[in-house]
């Protein structure tokens, strides 16, 4: 007998809810009917099938909104007012109540005379604001999603006061501000929460470039703002550091100096915020504004802290400077040569610095002295007291100048010394892969390949991808029958680009087309073609042989390595930050597996941020 009463209950419960569902699938039904009808803006229709909606469901809110809104849709004024005070007869006291009765008002002013009933229900709304969080935030976005930001400010400013965390909701508020144009309060907000905010000015940063959005006028406004409040506290850090980075942004790296300057006399640092400043534009490649900046700090003397370090890093971007410089002659080289002679006369110690090695690069070449290249690193190596690491650097750069004199078994010799002290180290391996290529050079592919075969397996990510290269490069262009002559041209062609002997390099593996039309070597000549092009910074000629390996050769093993090399052109070299994001996204979805994916990830993470955040 129970067991019958409990099967009787379940029935019964199975029928309520199966007719539940039926009459709530029937709602949706017609609700997506009434919704077609008001996207056609035929209301009466709509209106027909509400209106017994709402009379049998009043407190089903969907049902609620969607008959109000189409009510006043359809100028139906007097109905629509009547249902929110049914609504407010017969729930507790509401704000968001209060906005819809303020809307159905507002609706009926545009097509009557004026009154202040809709001010008055927005202003009851916001007295509902009693300093819980949740409740200020869904009433601030009821506002803002009807556009009345004023109100929306209001309820955040009445929030901050009742819970004496006037800062608390500054993120919101400065938005607000800066949608109704009060770019002051905006600017004040914002700088007045940053010591109570995560992460602070980097916050204060990000909030104004959304906010901005690359507006002019907007950008105008905001400046105006940030000097009005320097002007009222010139003494503050933060405002004048914000507006040297407002200038950045916007590309005015003579104004951020200006800032940075006046920012400098007030603190009295000896200069180490302009040395900051220095430092970032040359990371910019804003290579005259660093120069400035590095002598305004070096023009304070002798005696101060950072002069010293002020003339290295100075030589450094004229260095810098003359590498971007596609077409710099023998007189901009040899200013750089004079800076950088002047500079070991007066501070011979950096003899023992890496300072030294770009010296010596410059010289080799650069000036086209290897010689004297040479000379300076081995100087540089019988200095007291060196580290034994700096040594190391300092011998694998002179192998290669050798390779530059011609000279490769002395290239040999001193990689091999590298090899024997750093025989357990990443310094080690890349002295074994340079021997490597030396043997390469010179057409021992059999002593060259066992040697990278090892190399493969390189605890270095980059010497295991080269080592891999070439080692595909020997393994898959010798011939079957034993023929290595193309091969052998290739790889002398890879020593004259080397050398710097572009001109014949390009000579010989034209002949290499010529005269074996279909070896396998023709992708790698596109690619030597395409190095040398970016080496004279010839980058449109570059991308057009990058683009023929990438569509023609695209499954074999230069096809991600075209790619990539392009997404880098465009991001360095043209630059095309909107192209190099297409082809680092293109690495990624047609080369899944490449090695460059984790970097192409990378770079297009850092160039959606700064793309979406820069002032023009």
């Amino acid at each position: 007998r129970n067991i019958l009463w409990v099967m009787k209950r379940v029935g019964v419960c199975i029928c309520l809810w199966v007719s539940a569902m039926s009459a709530y699938a029937q709602q949706d039904s017609l609700l997506m009917a009434a919704h077609k009808w008001v996207v056609d803006a035929n209301y009466g229709k709509a209106l027909e099938i509400y209106k017994p909606l709402y009379t049998k469901n009043t407190k089903d809110a969907d049902v609620y909104k969607e008959y109000l809104n189409t009510l006043i849709s359809a100028k139906k004024y007097k109905e629509a007012e009547n249902i929110v005070n049914e609504q407010m007869a017969n729930q507790p006291p509401s704000p968001f109540l209060h906005i819809d009765l303020a809307r159905v008002y507002e609706a009926a002013r545009k097509d009557t005379v004026k009154d202040k009933k809709p001010e008055e229900q927005y202003a009851a709304a916001v007295q509902f604001i009693n300093g819980d969080d949740i409740l200020t935030q869904r009433v601030a976005n009821a506002f803002t999603a009807i556009h009345k930001d004023l109100y929306a400010i209001q309820v955040y400013e009445k929030a901050g006061v009742l819970i004496n965390q006037p800062f608390l909701y500054c993120a919101p508020l400065s938005k607000l501000y800066a949608h109704t144009n009060q770019w002051d309060k905006a600017v004040t907000i914002l700088l007045d929460g940053a010591p109570w905010q995560p992460n602070g000015m980097d916050n204060v940063k990000a909030t104004l470039l959304e906010l901005l959005n690359g507006n002019e006028a907007n950008i105008q406004l905001c400046t105006k703002a940030l000097i009005k409040r320097i002007n009222r506290q010139p003494d503050n850090i933060q405002c004048i550091d914000l507006l040297t980075w407002f200038y950045t942004q916007r590309n005015d790296w003579d104004g951020a100096l200006i800032q940075m300057q006046a920012l400098d006399e007030r603190t009295k640092d000896n200069g180490t915020a302009l040395f900051g400043f220095a430092r970032m534009a040359a990371r910019e490649r804003q290579y005259e504004t660093a120069t400035k900046t590095y002598n305004a700090i070096i023009d304070k003397g002798k005696d101060k802290p950072l002069y010293v370090t002020a003339k290295s890093e100075r030589m450094n971007v004229h260095l810098q400077q003359l590498k971007a410089n596609p077409v710099f002659t023998p007189d901009d080289v040899k200013k750089v040569v004079v800076e950088y002679d002047t500079f070991f006369i007066e501070f011979p110690q950096y003899y023992a610095n890496s300072a030294v090695m770009d010296y010596a690069m410059l010289q080799a070449q650069y000036a086209g002295e290897p010689k004297q290249g040479i000379a300076t690193l081995q100087k540089a190596i019988e200095q007291p007291n060196v580290p034994t690491q700096f040594v190391g650097q300092c011998k694998l750069q002179m192998g290669d100048y050798y390779i530059l004199t011609g000279k490769l078994w002395d290239a040999s010799l001193i990689y091999g010394q590298v090899d024997k002290a750093f025989r357990n180290d990443a310094m080690g391996e890349e002295a074994r892969f340079r021997i490597a290529k030396v043997y390469y050079y010179t057409g021992g592919f059999e002593y060259a390949q066992s040697q990278l075969t090892v190399l493969k397996s390189s605890t270095s990510e980059l010497i295991a991808n080269d080592a891999l290269y070439l080692s595909v490069l020997i393994t898959e262009n010798i011939d079957k029958d034993s023929n290595v002559v193309p091969l052998q041209r290739f790889a002398y062609a890879d020593l004259l680009l080397f050398q710097n002997k572009d001109k014949e390099a390009e000579e010989l593996i034209d002949s290499i087309s010529k005269s074996f039309p279909k070896h396998p070597l023709l992708d790698d000549i596109l690619m030597l073609h395409a190095r040398i092009c970016e080496k004279r910074h010839d980058y449109t000629q570059a991308l057009t042989y990058l683009k023929d390996i990438y569509t023609k050769y695209s499954t074999d093993v230069l096809g991600d390595d075209a790619v990539f090399k392009t997404a880098l052109i465009y991001e360095n070299g043209l630059p095309d930050k909107d192209k190099a994001k297409e082809f680092y996204e293109k690495l990624i979805v047609d080369y899944p597996g490449s090695t460059y994916v984790q970097v192409a990830r990378q770079r297009l993470r850092e160039l959606t941020t700064a793309h979406s955040g820069t002032l023009p």
